[in-house]
């Protein structure tokens, strides 16, 4: 069955286009148009569309309320079209916790310079995200600063040193208890790799972190080198431990999360610190999960604690196969809290999972379990 389509855009030019790119597959189908916020919650309802492509910036009501409403009143998976700019970032970020399940950059000159290529990665999106699970993209609370005692609050930032894509299968969802409490333990470092559905994941694990969290972290998230600095900037200001986008030559230190740059590839040494690499266009993941958890197999051993959330693909695999060889442990999210039960289900199908939890578990795991 073709997947139901509404696309949502000011622009006449871009909802023609995106409409023409949609229609090309013979499993789409554009089932409808607006042209403003208030058109779109009123078509979602009337045409119960199996997924939204959404603009941010209109009239009359912007795409962030209008996910908001949608998400209250009619629950359907969104696709945000943002600009590659810090703005356009933070939007997208805001889209995202209102519902939104995933994004795409607004380039006009890629869609005139290479359409094959947008018609592509445009139709994979929306078959993709036609098939996340719903129950897990509404927004749900998420724990800020303004709930933290003032005794536990975020002391004042400190420098950091420096040194010298598979898609879910159409299967019901088999049911998975989730595994018992974790056993506490020393680590030298937690990694947590995500894709599809996981800025949400990642606020909602690393807001229950203390600012006196014992290891330091390392984040890999496939996002775009224009995104990941907004990014770590807002889990900064909502996470009591400090979060930073990596650099070259930042040192790992307890209570602090570093966030792989968008378009790079990072990777971690034995004194800790981190190297940044160029994105090798050989890799379809720019930073890659895979890499960054090779690299810490190597350097730590059996040492680190590493947690793969929600998307699409199975990166973070093969590097949670190296961590298992040398020891270490490693997490899935469960299928029922998953935006995209990929990569989570890559790592459990291969039985590399020494545990699968659900999303809202994780934080409160990773707090009692590293010492």
């Amino acid at each position: 069955m073709a997947v139901k389509v509404l696309v949502v855009d000011d622009s006449g030019f871009f909802r023609r286009r995106v409409s023409e790119i949609l229609s090309a597959d013979p499993n789409i189908q554009v089932i409808g148009t607006a042209t403003n916020g208030r058109e779109a919650i009123e078509q979602a309802q009337a045409l119960k569309p199996d997924v939204i492509t959404m603009d941010y910036e209109m009239p009359m009501m912007d795409g962030i309320t209008a996910v908001r409403n949608i998400m209250q009143r009619c629950p359907t998976p969104v696709l945000m079209f943002s600009s590659l700019t810090h703005e356009g970032a933070r939007v997208t970020l805001d889209a995202l916790e209102a519902g939104a399940v995933d994004f795409l950059p607004k380039n006009f000159e890629d869609i005139s310079r290479n359409p094959e290529r947008v018609k592509q990665l445009l139709c994979e999106k929306i078959h993709t995200i036609a098939r996340s699970n719903r129950r897990s993209f509404s927004p749900s609370p998420v724990s800020t600063p303004a709930a933290i005692p003032a005794a536990a609050a975020k002391p004042a930032a400190r420098p950091v040193t420096s040194a010298s894509t598979p898609s879910r299968p159409a299967v019901a969802p088999a049911p998975v208890v989730a595994s018992a409490a974790p056993k506490r333990k020393s680590y030298k470092l937690v990694a947590i790799g995500t894709s599809t559905g996981g800025p949400v994941a990642l606020q909602r694990v690393l807001t229950q972190l203390q600012v006196n969290f014992p290891a330091p972290i390392v984040l890999i998230q496939h996002m775009p080198a224009a995104f990941t600095k907004a990014f770590a900037e807002r889990l900064d200001k909502l996470c009591r431990i400090s979060v930073k986008e990596a650099e070259d030559g930042d040192v790992l230190r307890p209570g602090l999360a570093l966030l792989a740059p968008g378009g790079k590839q990072m990777m971690v040494d034995a004194r800790g610190v981190v190297k940044i690499l160029p994105g090798d266009e050989r890799l379809n993941y720019k930073p890659c999960v895979d890499i960054t958890f090779g690299s810490v197999a190597k350097s730590y051993g059996d040492k680190v604690l590493a947690v793969v959330l929600t998307g699409m693909g199975a990166d973070g695999r093969e590097g949670a196969r190296l961590l298992k060889q040398s020891g270490s442990q490693v997490w899935a999210q469960d299928e029922a809290s998953c935006v995209i039960y990929g990569m989570p289900m890559a790592i459990v199908k291969a039985n590399l999972a020494d545990a699968i939890y659900p999303l809202d578990d994780i934080g409160r795991h990773l707090a009692e379990t590293c010492i």
